[in-house]
């Protein structure tokens, strides 16, 4: 036998006597546990973990492990660590019904898979069970019949709130119904979330067990979960379900939505106010932040607490890290998502760095796809081989069926924003009173002062990205204000400005333009606001959240003051920086205002979904008599003012509906100034907001482009190539990667190398070859940076020893650093612990416990490789 395959064997066993000991919950190793508790092989003895223990004889699996009273209970399938764990699917399925076993575990010593017979496809665990979650579970029975055939209509909802509804007298006559379902708060499903659960039962039925919901913000995807979570619940198709967010507002926010319709049949809590009782609550609620923190998930939870799983705006809430929380659960997955994978369709993936937060989130969105098993077009999808979510709503959709406003979008730059936008950026030639400068000096130094002195001469480019960070402009501010006050969308009835939420770059800068609004309002509309107009709702202002409610409800600083008989609030703008974002209804809002660049998609989905709800403004009416001559007057459109073109970043050549023309003409090439006070090396113009074109330019990618253009070439001819398609599906790697070296690599043709392939991904590791192929051929969504690498490594070390709260953070330090840092590794090889007093790592080594402080090398020798993480 090949001292590889050896090597491959070996690590196999120690898995496997890692999967006893936690299946048994006995640490004392292989043989007691195999004495103790009566675990048979399957195999001959001569056979037991000798040379042939891949294979089974009279097709036989590895293993049968036994329960308590010595029936069989589980099979256990192990294949090499360069074989995919599935290929022994169909044998250890074949196994398991003839000893009628309910359960089988699939591993290669890296992926590990948990399948239940009676419920699908065998799903990705982060650790093996043990004994007692499986019995557990063992006693859950859910039915898909049922699932499939529950009746879902428009009163799915209401049936909980009120389940005599129906039969109530003002329900029954038409002219009080309206009134007596907003006086009960009943919530109807539209057509489209119904059509939304019941995609979920066709799917159940084609025997998926995951979901992904695309649908527009504004379209009810709480609601829609809602009524996701009674069916599963009321079918026997769940015992407890888990919803996952990734802000607290979101929190809070489903909680309040879930308690309030399935409170009459479900208990529902937030998980860290009830952390001693939560299992007594069929909804657990919860940020992915609590879950991951130091693998809480791990040793808090079982695989199977939980038999749905809904992740809100997916591709964030499971993105990284997180989705190792996601996957550690065996139940039913659920992904919401407002963001299209195809969002970005007008931009070209292939000009992005690998950095750009629009590359970073559509690698995220790829990714959120794939784990969803929406990679490719399902029946009744539109777009042959674009990806397919389970169910999807959009906002074109939701504004054809009229319960959705389109946005009027309007293009809102100065000369400076113009400027700083440009390829070239904002150009500016100062000297510093201070040394506290931190940017490029000019060449030109040695130059003298106006008094003869010397001094430096500093020149200095900036973006948009650099705007209230590094270059400050209150002329800027001073031009996106009154911009927006003279272009404002007014209140329909009270003439005033309309409800408004100005978005900043930072808690300062939020400060400045409230101050700004508030200055300007009192000279727009004389002792009508006494700086209530605008009011700034963020982070570091005391009562921020509930300022935000008040902003909804029309409480906020008191009534209106233009119009006694109509509710309105008396301030007429939120001012915040990222509070609003996400989770926030305020129907009424008639007006946003970008008054800072956006580099997410979500984000700016977001931040658009927050007019997309309509509104009847007549409600706000006191007067009957007055509500009545005014009729519905609704909500049509709102207004969104980009002052840093944040639509041409996500889409270019946007068509913007109003272009305002806010600036002036002018000739200077730079802001020339002398003794310019500088404070924390940052830039503040004093000159008006007008400047034109400059002459320095930043150099383009030109570079990365044949870069690029060369591994595109590569992977042409992998994809053409038949032999590589065929030994990649069949799982022949070794010949594959022989092949390609002996066949395309080093030719005159072309003259692919493996480190000009490398330089051309442009990754922060080396990339091996086989995952180059892996990335080609669709297996791998992107090549993962070395930080996700060390995490998924340490993830799966956390996993085996599970090091307590106290020891979690020394142990990835130490983990990671003897991975990274070659002279740490060192000293801990050769035992010269004198020299962790000198180390950075050598207090979080110190730390540990001896055992872990003896396993975290051994786990790393044996099962990490260091080549992946070398730059």
């Amino acid at each position: 036998m090949a001292a590889n395959e050896a090597k491959a064997r070996i690590k196999i066993n120690k898995l496997l006597e890692e999967a006893l000991w936690r299946f048994f919950d006995s640490p004392e190793g292989k043989a007691n546990v195999l004495l103790e508790n009566n675990v048979k092989l399957t195999k001959t003895a001569a056979n037991e973990w000798g040379d042939d223990f891949e294979k089974t004889v009279n097709g036989f699996v590895d293993f049968l492990l036994l329960d308590a009273q010595g029936y069989p209970f589980v099979v256990l399938e192990a294949k090499a660590e360069d074989k995919n764990p599935l290929f022994g699917k169909e044998q250890a399925r074949k196994y398991a019904l003839a000893q009628h076993c309910r359960f089988v575990m699939l591993s290669n010593g890296n992926i590990h898979y948990f399948w239940d017979l009676e419920r699908g496809s065998p799903r990705v665990i982060g650790r093996f069970p043990t004994q007692e979650s499986v019995a557990g579970y063992s006693s859950f029975r859910p039915d898909r019949k049922a699932l499939t055939g529950e009746i879902i209509g428009a009163d799915y909802i209401v049936l909980t709130q009120n389940p005599h509804y129906s039969k109530d007298p003002s329900f029954q006559n038409e002219r009080s119904r309206k009134t007596y379902i907003e006086e009960n708060k009943l919530r109807f499903l539209r057509p489209y979330q119904v059509k939304a659960v019941e995609a979920i039962q066709r799917a159940v039925k084609q025997g998926r067990d995951r979901f992904l919901f695309e649908m527009a913000t504004g379209t009810g995807k709480t609601l829609v979960s809602a009524a996701v979570i009674r069916l599963f619940l009321r079918t026997g198709n769940a015992r407890r379900v888990l919803f996952l967010v990734d802000r607290l507002e979101l929190e809070e926010q489903a909680h309040k939505t879930f308690a309030a319709y399935l409170k009459n049949d479900y208990h529902c809590v937030v998980y860290k106010r009830n952390r001693d009782d939560w299992r007594k609550a069929e909804i657990v609620v919860s940020t992915i932040q609590t879950f991951l923190a130091k693998n809480r998930y791990k040793r808090l939870f079982a695989p199977d607490d939980f038999d749905l799983l809904i992740s809100d705006e997916a591709h964030r809430s499971i993105g990284g890290n997180s989705r190792a929380v996601f996957e550690y659960f065996t139940g039913y997955k659920l992904g919401l998502t407002a963001t299209p994978k195809d969002y970005l369709k007008h931009i070209d993936a292939a000009s992005l760095e690998a950095k750009d937060p629009r590359e970073l989130e559509r690698r995220l969105l790829l990714d959120t796809y794939k784990t969803f098993g929406c990679e490719t077009v399902t029946e009744g999808a539109a777009g042959t081989g674009s990806p397919a979510p389970t169910f999807r709503y959009s906002l074109l959709d939701g504004v054809k069926d009229d319960y959705l406003v389109n946005p009027v979008v309007v293009d809102a730059r100065t000369e400076i924003s113009t400027q700083l936008l440009s390829e070239q950026g904002y150009a500016v030639r100062f000297r510093p009173e201070s040394e506290d400068w931190e940017g490029e000096v000019s060449p030109d130094d040695a130059e003298s002062s106006p008094d003869g002195e010397p001094g430096k001469i500093i020149e200095e480019v900036f973006a948009s990205r650099d705007f209230e960070k590094r270059f400050f402009s209150e002329s800027t501010n001073r031009a996106f204000c009154r911009a927006f006050l003279d272009n404002a969308l007014r209140d329909p009835i009270s003439g005033e400005t309309g409800k408004t939420i100005v978005f900043c770059v930072s808690q300062n800068h939020a400060a400045k333009i409230t101050q700004l609004l508030n200055e300007y309002a009192h000279e727009l509309f004389p002792e009508k606001y006494n700086s209530d107009f605008a009011l700034q709702v963020s982070s570091r202002i005391s009562g921020a959240q509930q300022f935000a409610v008040n902003f909804t409800n029309n409480r906020l600083s008191g009534s209106g003051n233009f119009d006694s008989a109509y509710v309105t609030g008396k301030t007429r703008v939120c001012v915040t920086v990222g509070m609003m974002t996400t989770g926030y209804d305020c129907p009424d809002v008639l007006n946003l205002c970008l008054m800072r660049p956006i580099f997410s998609p979500t984000d700016f989905i977001q931040i658009k979904g927050r007019g997309t709800r309509k509104h009847n403004f007549t409600e706000q009416v006191i007067d009957p008599q007055q509500k009545k001559r005014l009729g519905e007057i609704q909500k049509t459109r709102y207004k969104i003012f980009d002052f840093f073109a944040n639509c041409e970043y996500f889409e270019e050549k946007f068509n913007y509906d109003e272009v305002l023309q806010i600036s002036k003409p002018a000739s200077e090439i730079f802001e020339v100034h002398e003794n310019v006070s500088v404070y924390g090396g940052g830039y503040t113009s004093n000159r008006c907001d007008h400047l034109s074109a400059l002459t320095h330019t930043e150099i383009g990618p030109e570079g990365m482009k044949i870069d690029r253009m060369y591994f595109e070439k590569f992977e042409q001819l992998v994809i053409e190539n038949t032999v590589i398609r065929e030994q990649a599906e069949a799982g022949k790697w070794e010949e594959l990667l022989s092949y390609i070296e002996q066949n395309i690599l080093d030719k005159p043709e072309d003259y692919f190398t493996l480190e000009k392939l490398r330089a051309a991904v442009n990754a922060d590791r080396r990339i091996p070859l086989r995952e180059m192929v892996e990335k080609i051929l669709g297996l791998i969504p992107y090549f993962k940076t070395r930080d996700e690498l060390l995490d998924e490594a340490f993830d799966k070390f956390d996993s085996r020893y599970l090091p307590n709260e106290e020891h979690y953070s020394y142990a990835k330090n130490v983990f990671k650093a003897y991975i990274d840092d070659g002279e740490f590794r060192d000293t801990i090889d050769q035992g010269n612990f004198a020299y962790l007093n000198v180390s950075p790592h050598g207090e979080s080594f110190q730390k540990l416990p001896p055992e872990l402080q003896r396993a975290i090398p051994e786990y790393i020798k044996d099962y990490v490789s260091l080549n992946s993480f070398i730059v």
